[in-house]
């Protein structure tokens, strides 16, 4: 699968691909070499504009620096700078050798070299692959494009010194074969089940951005079907390992156990589902396996979800996932069984539940909850949507009010407590009827009213 000329043509004529080939543009006129690397390759021979380019290079980050005038060169210890052209960026990467003393938790010390060992120090013979953008000329020592045409993921070098240079490859191997769709060569697949255990030596930052990748990548269901596959979810992520087997009520899940609905459900991604959806998602179920019981001849799982909720959030603190996230991730998990609840609320309580922020990614772990079953009946939760647009229309959603209850306290000398709280509300009431329009009309109307 050559590049062909439209391909290139395109990707050219995209804002980002022109930068990219100005940046190389420019190392290759100070006499250095440079090419674009990796991912970028990949997407153009297998016939896609890539989002981002990223560009190997012979020039130090010091030269780097020296060349471009805005970077950021934070990462300039471990080769790489960010160079910013028109408002495109760019990671720029030093030309790198491998490290055999690297003990699977970090990336590679440092030691700079030539293209050569810099392809040779790569993971998978598809990201191995560098293409010029003047010359038009491809390099590729390790047959990536022959591999991409049999969507092959292999190893460069032994398989499973590579896992031991980089534990963090377990999941990059994948991800990447769930990006192209593909399949894994024999020695790799075996050296990912064999070395599945070092998964446990990484940060819990970078299992979670490379999870992450994986939920907001194409297919995540053939990647979590592959981390059960090679025993790295066991050692990752045994809550949801746990899944596997356990029985569901045959309607509407017909034959499908925990897991697999779990698998059908992220398979039912849409490009409007965000990472938090995503992730809640992977963990609605979770619960399951501990609260399975059978009453009265039916499967139950009684408190699923707060029980869920509360393991979503251990698990998220172990992949040191940020604090506000893993609350909203919890909450939706939490959450996930109100639908049938909330036609029957009056309307001061529907007003809280359909203005709550996080409401509508819960709407969407709804409907990813359906998706997920065997029997896909949506009928209720299209009433649900239109019970909601119907409220929506008669209780507009309320504006932001304009003063908050730091901004009472300074300006009254008050603490929190009733006062502050009825001050709030008559301040808030004044809002909502038209008397207040502007921050200096609710300052002149507390100090009127309360001073």
């Amino acid at each position: 699968m050559p590049l062909t000329k439209d391909i290139i043509d395109r990707t050219l004529r995209t804002a980002h691909g022109e930068q990219a080939y100005r940046l190389v543009e420019t190392l290759t006129d100070a006499g250095h070499d440079a090419w674009w690397v990796g991912g970028c390759v990949r997407d153009m021979l297998l016939g896609s504009i890539p989002k981002d380019i990223d560009i190997a290079t012979s020039a130090l980050p010091t030269e780097l620096t020296a060349l471009f005038k805005k970077t950021d060169d934070s990462s300039a210890a471990l080769g790489a700078v960010l160079v910013s052209i028109e408002g495109h960026v760019f990671e720029v990467t030093t030309f790198r050798e491998d490290d055999t003393a690297s003990d699977g938790r970090h990336p590679e010390s440092v030691r700079f070299g030539d293209r050569r060992h810099d392809a040779a120090r790569r993971d998978f013979t598809v990201n191995a692959m560098y293409w010029h953008p003047i010359s038009q000329e491809l390099y590729d020592p390790y047959d990536g494009e022959k591999d991409l045409r049999e969507r092959l993921i292999r190893f460069i070098g032994e398989p499973k010194t590579r896992i031991e240079h980089d534990a963090l490859r377990l999941l990059r191997a994948v991800r990447f074969r769930a990006a192209i769709d593909g399949q894994y060569h024999p020695d790799t697949f075996t050296a990912l089940h064999d070395r599945a255990a070092d998964i446990a030596v990484l940060s819990g930052t970078r299992r979670f951005r490379e999870l992450e990748k994986i939920l907001l990548g194409p297919h995540p269901d053939i990647a979590f079907e592959d981390l059960w596959e090679t025993d790295v979810i066991e050692a990752l992520i045994p809550e949801l390992h746990a899944c596997k087997g356990v029985a569901q009520p045959t309607v509407p899940h017909g034959k499908n156990d925990v897991w697999t609905h779990t698998m059908r459900a992220i398979a039912s991604f849409t490009e409007d589902h965000g990472a938090d959806v995503r992730w809640a998602t992977l963990f609605h179920d979770i619960g399951k396996p501990k609260t399975f019981s059978i009453e009265e001849d039916r499967i139950h799982f009684n408190e699923h979800a707060s029980v869920g909720a509360d393991m979503a959030r251990s698990i998220l603190d172990r992949l040191q996932c940020p604090a506000k996230r893993r609350d909203k991730i919890a909450w939706i998990v939490d959450h996930h069984m109100m639908m049938g609840t909330f036609k029957e609320l009056d309307v001061e309580r529907k007003g809280y539940w359909y203005y709550h922020p996080w409401f509508l990614e819960l709407l969407q772990l709804f409907w990813l909850d359906i998706a997920g079953t065997h029997e896909q009946r949506f009928g209720f939760y299209e009433e649900i949507i239109a019970d909601y647009n119907a409220f929506l229309d008669a209780h507009p959603l309320p504006p932001k009010p304009i003063l908050d209850g730091n901004d009472v306290m300074a300006i009254l000398g008050i603490q929190p407590g009733h006062e502050l709280g009825k001050v709030l509300k008559e301040l808030y009431s004044a809002q909502v009827s038209g008397d207040i329009t502007t921050r200096a009309e609710a300052e002149i109307f507390l100090r009127k009213r309360f001073a």
